[in-house]
């Protein structure tokens, strides 16, 4: 199995899996289940939680997509309302109510507690130095329910591969701005989309716009040129590389079981998604980032 095939494959299901948090009505009440002020706080507290009380700047860079504004608002004024052990005590909660409801009695099948088993143990072969959203998650407890410890390991996988994935555009020169330009001119979401739920301005988004013009990766009529497509596919190529360590550690079978067991799972929680999406998911487990 070549590293894409084998990080990638994996990614398509278990990206889903973890978006519950994103998609589902129960997660996006976390702001008030943990007393905090709007579902922006929800969101960067209950992402960054297994950090510690960070500051903006922290959780800035370590989302890398957000304009620092946006971040501002939230962040560290979280902190005054809730702890962090208490935004993500309610944040576990609220993920396997929706859990439970979107994939009904499966919830307490075997194949939940088969998947969450393998999930744990590709969790547990990840490296996690030079990656902090990774290691913060894999620092949290392994849950009792299976069907949300598959989510955690779920979600230490995606953070992990999310990490190397902005190594990949930081090595490429590609900015937080620039990299939702090219993820919409590429087709995986749209401006409407993104622009805002990411916070840039119409100015901030045009500037980027100018700037990868400059560079020849955007043609005028917005679409990627061919050295656009290819930056594109050289930073998709190098995440999927950057994600593999777990998934050859662990070898084909035990991933390819996995992808098998989870993938009826992601599709239903996929069936509550709406699409174009910030994360740039596609209903047919197609590419994306967070």
């Amino acid at each position: 199995m070549t590293e894409r095939a084998i990080a990638r494959d994996a990614w398509r299901v278990l990206e889903p899996y973890h978006a519950v948090c994103y998609f589902a009505d129960e997660p996006r009440t976390l702001a008030d289940a943990a007393g905090l002020r709007g579902f922006w706080m929800g969101y960067f507290a209950g992402r960054a939680a297994p950090m510690g009380a960070v500051g903006a700047g922290v959780v800035t860079a370590t989302f890398y997509g957000f304009h620092p504004a946006r971040v501002e608002r939230a962040i560290p004024d979280a902190w005054t309302f809730a702890t962090p052990d208490a935004v993500l005590t309610a944040k576990l909660a609220l993920v396997e109510q929706a859990l439970r409801r979107v994939v009904g009695p499966v919830a307490d099948d075997t194949q939940v507690q088969d998947a969450a088993r393998l999930a744990a143990e590709l969790a547990d072969a990840c490296e996690v130095g030079a990656r902090p959203l990774a290691a913060a998650w894999a620092s949290t407890d392994v849950p009792d329910s299976p069907l949300l410890a598959l989510w955690r390991a779920a979600t230490v996988l995606r953070e992990h591969r999310g990490d190397g994935h902005v190594f990949s555009l930081a090595t490429a020169g590609v900015g937080p701005r620039e990299s939702h330009v090219m993820m919409a001119a590429a087709g995986r979401t749209s401006r409407d989309v993104v622009q805002p739920a990411r916070g840039w301005s119409d100015d901030d988004w045009e500037a980027a716009v100018a700037g990868l013009r400059a560079r020849g990766w955007i043609a005028g009529d917005g679409a990627l040129t061919a050295d656009g497509r290819e930056v594109r596919r050289s930073i998709e190529a190098e995440t999927d590389r950057l994600a593999a360590g777990p998934y050859d550690a662990r070898g084909e079978d035990e991933v390819r079981r996995l992808i098998e067991l989870v993938a009826p799972l992601a599709d239903a929680i996929t069936a509550e998604m709406w699409f174009p999406n910030p994360i740039g998911l596609a209903s047919g487990r197609d590419e994306g980032r967070s």
